[in-house]
C-alpha cells in the first residue's frame, strides 16, 4: 500500500541507521522502499549494493539532483499512499509506517501528514518546532479519532505520507533544473493547499532526526540554496522598503494586509 523513497548523497554512516533502525522496521504495508543514491563518492554505492531485501530497490544515479529524485522515484511506483523519508532519519518504533497510514486515513482533511522529530537538541527541524516556531504550532484532538495533531506551523517532507490521488492531481512533487538543494515539500504543500487540503504533524508517531552540522557535513549544494534564498529575499525586502516610504502605503498595507514589512519578517 504504501511506496517509500529515501534520497541519500554522502551521507553514508547515517543511511545504515535509517536502513538498520527505519527501514526495516516498516510493517508489511509498505510494499516498495527506493533507495535513491545521487552519486554518492563515500562507499555508499557500495553498502547499497550489499543490501539483499526484497522490498527495497536501489538507484544508482549518475548525478546529484538532489530533491527532484522524489519526482522521479514515485513516478515509478505503484502504491497508493506515498511517504517520503530522509536518509538521516534514524531512528523510529516498529511498524512506525502502519501509524502513519491509519492517522492519514482517518484525517480525510489533511493532504501531507508528517511524523513528529524527536528534541535532540542539535537538529534545526526540532529546533524549529520545539523552539523557534513553537507559537505557531496548536495541539488538537482530532474528533472521533485516537490521534492528535500539531497544527498551524510549517510541516516538512522529513517523513511524510500523502496519497497517490492527490499527489497526481496537483501534478507531483516538483523537480528543479537550477538547484540541486531546495524545497519540494513546500512546493507541495502550496499546491495541496490550493485544493483545500491541510498539513499536520502527527503527535503519536516520534522519529529521530540526525539533520544539520552536528551529524554531518552540510553539502555546499545546501549552501548555495540558502545563499539564493537569502539574496532574493533582500531583493524583496529593498522593493517593500521603497512601497512604504510612499505616503498612505503603509497604513493601507496595515489595513488590507498585502505584504509582511521586511522589519517584522522572521529570519
Amino acid at each position: 500500500m504504501i511506496a517509500m523513497v529515501v534520497l541519500t548523497y554522502n551521507r553514508l554512516h547515517l543511511l545504515q541507521k535509517c536502513v538498520e533502525n527505519v527501514l526495516l522496521r516498516t510493517s508489511d504495508l509498505t510494499t516498495t522502499i527506493v533507495i535513491w543514491n545521487n552519486a554518492s563518492s563515500d562507499g555508499t554505492a557500495e553498502y547499497l549494493g550489499a543490501l539483499d531485501h526484497p522490498r527495497i530497490t536501489v538507484v544508482n544515479h549518475d548525478e546529484n539532483i538532489g530533491q527532484s529524485a522524489y519526482a522521479r522515484a514515485f513516478r515509478d511506483t505503484t502504491e497508493p499512499f506515498l511517504l517520503e523519508l530522509d536518509d538521516d532519519m534514524i531512528d523510529a518504533p516498529q511498524d512506525w509506517d502502519r501509524s502513519m497510514l491509519e492517522a492519514y486515513q482517518a484525517l480525510p482533511k489533511v493532504g501531507f501528514l508528517q511524523a513528529r522529530l524527536a528534541d535532540d537538541g542539535f537538529s534545526p527541524g526540532s529546533d524549529l518546532f520545539y523552539r523557534t516556531n513553537k507559537h505557531l504550532y496548536e495541539l488538537k484532538d482530532v474528533p472521533g479519532t485516537q490521534y492528535r495533531i500539531w497544527q498551524g506551523g510549517p510541516v516538512g517532507g522529513g517523513c511524510t505520507i500523502t496519497d497517490r490521488e492527490l499527489h497526481d492531481r496537483v501534478g507531483g512533487f516538483s523537480e528543479n533544473k537550477k538547484l540541486v538543494f531546495f524545497y519540494e515539500d513546500a512546493v507541495y504543500v502550496d499546491a495541496i493547499r490550493k485544493l483545500g487540503y491541510e498539513t499536520a504533524v502527527l503527535d503519536d508517531v516520534e522519529v529521530f532526526h540526525a539533520g544539520g552540522s552536528h551529524y554531518a557535513e552540510i553539502p555546499p549544494e545546501r549552501y548555495e540554496f540558502y545563499a539564493d534564498r537569502d539574496r532574493r529575499q533582500r531583493r524583496k525586502d529593498r522593493v517593500k522598503r521603497v512601497l512604504l516610504a510612499v505616503p498612505f502605503v503603509a497604513p493601507l498595507n496595515e489595513r488590507r494586509g498585502w505584504f509582511q514589512p521586511p522589519e517584522a519578517r522572521e529570519s
